[in-house]
C-alpha cells in the first residue's frame, strides 16, 4: 500500500487512553506526526470497540496514516481497517490472513530472528522486536539485545519494528539501528501527546 511503514508508531493503552478519551489522544498525536497508529485493548470485545475503531479508521485515514488493530482479526476486516498486529498468544499468521486477507499485518517476534524469518515467509508485511528497555506498559516482558535489530536489517526484507520501553531519553539508541519503525506507548501518552510525539520524532532524527 501507498502508506510507509516507517517512523514513529503509537499503540493505544486502555487505561492510558481509555475509549472515553482516545479519539482525541490519536489526534494530538496524529497532529505531532505520528506515522502509524495501532489500536490495543485486552478486556473489551469487538462489538464495544468497533464504533471507536470506525472513527480511528476515519481519522488515520484523513492523515493518511495506516490504522492497525491489535488481535482483532475479524473487526479488522469489518471495519476495513488498514491493518492487524497478532503476538505469540495470538492466531497463526496463516489464520489470521484468512480472516483478514487485504491489508497489513504485523507480528511479534520479541527475540527471535528465526520467527522473524518465518513469518516473513508466510507472508508478514512487518514484524516487531523487543522489549529493549524496561517497560511499563509489558513490565514482564524479556529485555532483548539491541543485537536483534542489526541481525534483523541484515537478514529480511520487510519492514522492522523495535518496541518495548522506548522513551525521549533512549529513542536515539534505537534509531541509530536504522529501524524502520519505533513503537512507543506510554511516552506518547504519559503528559502532553503532543509535545511528547513531538520530542520523540526529533530523537528518532528523522
Amino acid at each position: 500500500m501507498s502508506k510507509l511503514l516507517k517512523g514513529l508508531y503509537v499503540i493505544s493503552d486502555e487505561h492510558l487512553t481509555p475509549d472515553e478519551y482516545i479519539v482525541h489522544y490519536i489526534e494530538d498525536a496524529l497532529n505531532a506526526g505520528a506515522s502509524i497508529i495501532q489500536y490495543r485493548n485486552k478486556t473489551k470485545s469487538d462489538m464495544e470497540v468497533e464504533e471507536v475503531c470506525k472513527v480511528l479508521q476515519e481519522l488515520c485515514s484523513q492523515h493518511n496514516v495506516p490504522f492497525i488493530i491489535d488481535d482483532r482479526p475479524h473487526l479488522a476486516g469489518k471495519i476495513g481497517a488498514d491493518g492487524l498486529h497478532i503476538g505469540k498468544d495470538d492466531m497463526p499468521l496463516s489464520e489470521a490472513r484468512k480472516i483478514f486477507p487485504k491489508g497489513i499485518i504485523g507480528v511479534s517476534c520479541y527475540g527471535s530472528i528465526r520467527k522473524a524469518k518465518e513469518a516473513q515467509v508466510e507472508g508478514a508485511d512487518y514484524v516487531a522486536f523487543g522489549s529493549f528497555f524496561a517497560s511499563p506498559t509489558k513490565p514482564h516482558s524479556g529485555i532483548v539485545s539491541m543485537n536483534v535489530l542489526h541481525k534483523a536489517k541484515e537478514t529480511l526484507n520487510i519492514p522492522i519494528c523495535a518496541i518495548g520501553g522506548i522513551s525521549q531519553t533512549n529513542i536515539g539508541e534505537i534509531a541509530d539501528t536504522n529501524t524502520d519503525m519505533i513503537a512507543v506507548v506510554s511516552a506518547a501518552f504519559e503528559g502532553n501527546t503532543q509535545q511528547n510525539v513531538s520530542n520523540l520524532i526529533k530523537g528518532m532524527k528523522i
